[in-house]
């Protein structure tokens, strides 16, 4: 019989993982681990010392489904490891159960629908290539992207469907624009945190 080994995660350090924990450990965890982070793109240390204690016949089980994954694809590409591992997983707010005939037919719908998803993405990023050869753009591609542009190339980056260097043929940009556009979005984000009260 495995372990149940829990996994929380919130958005900011003024974010309180006492609602996540109490309910994993009301599940049976043993353990859990709580990231605390402000952005997708960020590393997360908890999640890495979880998945290296994990053994076969262990169950990960977190709260909710977007505690572990950033996009239906990386939450696909999560299970999908865990399962090679020989690992169950379990979200309690959608009660899913990989470990149970119906929650791995809800894994099963969950994959299918990321690998549409997949899909849609490649055939917008051909179509895209597509209108962008036909406009004739070789060069002199802009230095800027507007603010939904920013937001398209964070959506797809975080879904990591997509190269950066795809990300910038669609949108006509180079791959450094790209990445400043990222960096420039993280740090924004970061300077929006309210900083913590000084202490006496």
């Amino acid at each position: 019989m495995g372990h149940l080994l829990g996994y929380a995660r919130v958005s900011t350090t003024d974010q309180d993982a006492s609602l996540q924990i109490d309910a994993l450990n009301a599940a049976g965890c043993y353990r859990v681990f709580v990231d605390t982070m402000s952005g997708s793109l960020q590393h997360r240390p908890e999640l890495d010392k979880l998945l290296d204690q994990l053994r076969p016949g262990d169950t990960v089980v977190v709260w909710r489904l977007d505690r572990l994954g950033r996009s239906i694809r990386h939450l696909i590409d999560q299970l999908h490891a865990l399962a090679e591992r020989g690992i169950g997983f379990r979200s309690l707010q959608e009660t899913i159960d990989t470990t149970s005939p119906g929650g791995r037919l809800v894994f099963h719908v969950f994959a299918a629908l990321a690998e549409f998803e997949r899909d849609l993405i490649k055939e917008r990023t051909n179509a895209g290539l597509a209108a962008a050869r036909a406009r004739g753009r070789t060069g002199g591609r802009p230095s800027r992207l507007s603010a939904d542009q920013v937001r398209t190339a964070r959506r797809l980056y975080e879904q990591q469907d997509m190269t950066v260097a795809q990300i910038g043929d669609v949108l006509g940009v180079s791959r450094t624009t790209i990445y400043r556009a990222l960096a420039r979005h993280t740090e924004r984000v970061a300077a929006r945190r309210p900083k913590p009260a000084p202490t006496m």
